[in-house]
């Protein structure tokens, strides 16, 4: 992958943000589409130079923030980091995982987010895929995402909640967090991402950060063989430097969202199980290399039939 991001300012405190993006690998690092196994720096380029994300940010006040742009996702808004874990290997554990509220789909979007003096922020954000074409913003046809996150963040550790509603089946957003049963596009939802985490007064230690998620979504629908509900968990570790600087150690661990309270009676979704382990360092300030392992259970598959993955990856990041 290679990325180029460019920032320009026209008062001092306003940012055009403009992202261009390459890469080849196909689907490689997917593994056959099973979500969870996504790798944190995949994408679908073809080796090809496109416009991969923009949006402008400009402050009203002193301490709300507006944010429009034709290529954007919700969490480029958020009025706070929801996670402070560092995924490496897998997409799916960022934001303390990938799930209802945060889950990715590149579109026209828009946001504001308040920032308090006294931890308190709280932002609303909107991303609509019809907003590209004549569908149009938020009418009945478009497919389309809102989200309100409240948070309070101190110095060493932050609670929030996110409330996401969604119409048109923007489920389909959401792969990386997710059973494939749970993932029914098609379909409105709402769900609540509750997040936390903490971190020690001092790096180097024994003692981790830590960032914990918690999701559950319900979803609008009747149909045969279709979940009413859903729900998945994370927990993920960070140790920063511990044998040089500026070195991590992570590990992360929990379950996907699976399905639950099926319209169908006696149909039950996988029980799905998600991990991470890397360490990352750096041989000098422009290079980061991260060897990590990974695994998945029961992600994918439609009944609970042991489809277990293992992988390993080597990642090299050159910054300049």
């Amino acid at each position: 992958v290679y990325q180029l991001n460019l920032n320009t300012s026209f008062t001092g405190d306003d940012n055009l943000y403009v992202r261009l993006k390459t890469g080849s690998g196909g689907d490689n690092p997917n593994f056959g589409n099973k979500y969870s196994t996504y790798h944190n720096e995949h994408g679908s380029y073809k080796s090809n130079l496109a416009v991969d994300k923009i949006w402008y940010t400009t402050p009203i006040g002193d301490k709300v923030t507006a944010t429009i742009g034709p290529k954007i996702e919700n969490y480029y808004m958020l009025a706070a980091s929801p996670s402070i874990y560092k995924p490496k290997a897998l997409k799916a554990f960022r934001f303390g995982g990938h799930g209802a509220a945060f889950g990715a789909s590149t579109s026209v979007g828009a946001g504001l987010k308040y920032v308090g003096d006294n931890g308190f922020a709280s932002s609303i954000t909107l991303n609509s895929k019809g907003g590209e074409d004549t569908t149009g913003i938020l009418t009945d046809g478009d497919v389309s995402k809102i989200n309100t996150m409240f948070a309070y963040t101190a110095d060493n550790y932050h609670l929030s909640a996110t409330y996401t509603t969604q119409n048109g089946g923007y489920t389909g957003g959401y792969p990386y967090f997710s059973t494939r049963l749970a993932k029914q596009t098609g379909v409105d939802t709402d769900g609540w991402a509750l997040r936390a985490w903490w971190r020690p007064d001092e790096e180097g230690t024994a003692v981790p950060s830590i960032s914990v998620g918690y999701d559950t979504v319900s979803y609008d629908t009747s149909a045969a063989n279709k979940f009413k509900t859903g729900e998945g968990f994370s927990i993920a570790f960070n140790w920063s430097d511990m044998f040089q600087a500026d070195d991590t150690i992570g590990i992360a661990l929990g379950q996907p969202i699976k399905g639950t309270d099926n319209v169908t009676a006696g149909t039950v979704d996988t029980d799905p199980f998600l991990w991470e382990v890397y360490y990352s360092f750096k041989p000098n300030d422009s290079i980061e290399i991260t060897p990590a392992i990974f695994g998945a259970s029961d992600t994918v598959s439609t009944t609970n039939t042991d489809d277990d993955i293992f992988g390993a990856v080597l990642a090299t990041t050159f910054k300049f």
